[in-house]
């Protein structure tokens, strides 16, 4: 079904829709769009972007627009970026390559760090004054998704750590992927970065995406004896920075 926009919604729309062409094809991206976030009782306005990368390129934005109602996106989750403060021209800025996380994000679960890591982040970038957080959607469980997640920790709880259990399942320990992420802050700004995280892996990501880092940030925090066997599987077996707060007698 052809949903085909009245012109002055379609001129609205196209000013809000940036095409970034890829090897594989485009990433559309919407935004900005005000964002108000309660972030711990306070108000905190960011500007928010959602991106979709689809197989062909063109800036006919009605005939992308024609695609999505059959496309069944709902079944799909797509990723996003919250943006604050001078993000394109400030000398500097933080970044957070988030990975969508269930049961931590939504539910509060303790059994990882991920929920602490979401809020955390957005606080450190609201008291550096610019910033980014990507929430990259298609990352569930290290990129297995929430079903085989929801298996891993059946697993878990008989005693496997977070990289068997994937194992077993017939995954790699982390299968994320970082392309239209970083297609996407190539785009928002082209000053250097610097990246909160304890993941070598994402450090790399962006080198060898050529994009300029400034610095890294830890972001270690919300340890309980509920994820702390999570927590040093990710440096043990994960290869994650080590923090002496994590793991204090080792």
């Amino acid at each position: 079904m052809q949903t085909s926009l009245e012109p002055k919604a379609l001129e609205i729309l196209k000013d809000k829709i940036q095409l970034i062409e890829t090897e594989e094809g485009a990433t559309y991206l919407v935004g900005p769009i005000r964002l108000p976030v309660n972030l711990h009782g306070k108000t905190v306005d960011f500007q928010w972007y959602c991106w979709l990368s689809m197989c062909h390129a063109t800036d006919n934005f009605q005939e992308i627009i024609d695609q999505l109602s059959s496309a069944n996106l709902a079944e799909y989750q797509q990723s996003s970026v919250l943006v604050y403060g001078d993000f394109a021209d400030a000398d500097e800025a933080l970044i957070r390559m988030h990975s969508i996380c269930h049961t931590g994000d939504i539910f509060g679960s303790k059994r990882c760090d991920c929920g602490y890591q979401l809020k955390q982040s957005m606080e450190n970038i609201v008291e550096h004054g610019t910033g980014a957080l990507f929430y990259l959607a298609n990352h569930e469980g290290r990129g297995i998704g929430l079903f085989s997640k929801a298996m891993a920790y059946v697993l878990q709880e008989n005693g496997y750590d977070t990289v068997e259990a994937n194992e077993k399942l017939g995954f790699v320990d982390d299968s994320r992927n970082y392309k239209d992420a970083l297609n996407v802050l190539r785009k928002l700004r082209t000053k250097p970065v610097t990246l909160m995280t304890n993941n070598p892996k994402k450090l790399e990501a962006l080198k060898q995406a050529g994009l300029t880092l400034s610095g890294r940030v830890p972001l270690w925090g919300d340890k309980s004896v509920f994820n702390e066997k999570y927590l040093k599987t990710k440096i043990y077996r994960s290869g994650h920075l080590k923090e002496e707060s994590v793991c204090p007698n080792d």
